[in-house]
């Protein structure tokens, strides 16, 4: 069966290429189908898009001979990827905000299925601050972009970046998004963000860790083909499509979620894990005149190295992160050796790592050192999984 893409056109004046990317895609082997808004239907017809898509266009969120059996689902559904073409910066705030007020936003809010938007815009309405918000918004929700170019823009003598990719730009990152991908039949568990341990009901141990990384690992090898189970401790992301989420607090409830996910192909291990945690913990709130001077604690499981030393149910591929402020080849090599597992990404967390956007990591195995350059936390992520993607071979483990 082919691959099955959901058009929408949003009402941007580069709805004309949206045309030829319908070509494109169906010479490609791709069926399509298309989702106008009010606004683009002023810029192209209907008539024109169902042509070249052999079926009608669907318009209107009351249309009364689809919505009987709730015909936005079935639209947000029955596709395997949706496209946004152009996705202007009214379709993008809806989008970043949960606005369902026509057919085309309902769809992707319904939608499950991964989103790719192209944007198209005027460069000081993609510059502006709202906008800049609601694509860091639809990032963290693991929305895909292409584009927005830099070039002549419709209006006379402006220049910019805000110009939608071309149709051929679109039709390839969709074959990219549409292909089953290396890690395809493969299983994975990543772990991301912070522990938190419990002095009594309202007080905790926790630390700085905002889950970013795990986050873009997790969608990264999810876009490579793979299976993915996030563990995550307390963060305010939101997971990428596809990727099963177990939210837990403690690094003892960590622990017993990444037990329960194996077995698997591989593990990265990116949450930032107390060592330690309370030794008691109140059952009621601790009074100021009742706290003692000092906090006894004890050891938390070791996540990384239990996962590592496993006789049973090992993955093949077990990468460790290691947070570090001084010495971090040194450090990293160390870790390698103490854990058991066969990487580590190893980053200087001196700086503003931490709850930042970009990272610099050094990929250590056991007999290599490669220090990538500064990049985004995402880029990083796509890097990365392109390395396990490369060094995982054979058969995928099966779940029982």
């Amino acid at each position: 069966m082919s691959k099955r893409v959901l058009l929408i056109i949003g009402g941007g004046i580069a709805a004309y290429k949206s045309l030829d990317l319908i070509r494109r895609l169906k010479e490609s082997g791709v069926s399509v189908r298309v989702v106008m808004t009010k606004a683009a239907q002023h810029l192209v017809t209907p008539l024109a898009a169902g042509a070249l898509v052999g079926e009608r266009v669907f318009t209107d969120l009351f249309d009364q001979a689809q919505e009987f059996d709730v015909g936005h689902i079935r639209l947000a559904r029955e596709c395997d990827l949706v496209v946004v073409a152009p996705a202007t910066a009214d379709l993008m705030a809806k989008a970043a905000n949960g606005l369902a007020d026509d057919l085309a936003a309902a769809v992707l809010l319904a939608t499950d299925k991964p989103v790719l938007m192209a944007p198209a815009m005027n460069p000081h309405m993609w510059a502006n601050a709202a906008t800049q918000r609601n694509l860091k918004a639809l990032r963290a929700d693991g929305r895909a972009f292409v584009g927005p170019n830099e070039g002549e823009m419709a209006e006379r003598g402006e220049r910019g970046l805000g110009r939608m990719a071309e149709p051929e730009e679109i039709r390839d990152a969709c074959l990219t998004l549409l292909s089953d991908g290396p890690l395809k039949g493969k299983n994975a568990i990543v772990t991301a963000g912070p522990t938190l341990e419990a002095l009594d009901p309202v007080r905790f141990l926790s630390n700085r860790s905002s889950g970013k990384q795990g986050y873009a690992i997790a969608a990264a090898l999810s876009q490579l083909g793979a299976s993915v189970t996030l563990v995550s401790g307390p963060t305010n992301l939101s997971v990428s499509p596809g990727v099963k989420r177990i939210d837990v607090e403690s690094a003892r409830d960590m622990l017993a979620a990444c037990e329960g996910a194996l077995p698997v192909d591989v593990a990265v291990m990116v949450a930032a894990v107390a060592d330690w945690r309370p030794s008691k913990t109140a059952k009621k709130k601790i009074k100021k005149g009742e706290a003692a001077e000092s906090i006894e604690l004890t050891e938390n499981p070791d996540i990384l190295a239990t996962l590592s030393k496993k006789t049973k149910k090992r993955p093949a591929l077990v990468i460790g992160f290691a947070a570090e402020t001084d010495n971090v080849e040194a450090n990293a090599r160390a870790k390698i050796a103490r854990k058991g597992c066969d990487w580590i990404v190893a980053n200087d967390v001196s700086g503003e790592v931490m709850g930042g956007d970009d990272n610099q990591v050094m990929l250590i195995t056991r007999d290599s050192a490669q220090l990538w350059p500064r990049m985004s936390k995402d880029l990083v992520a796509q890097k990365l999984a392109a390395e396990i993607a490369a060094a995982i071979g054979g058969k995928a483990t099966r779940r029982k």
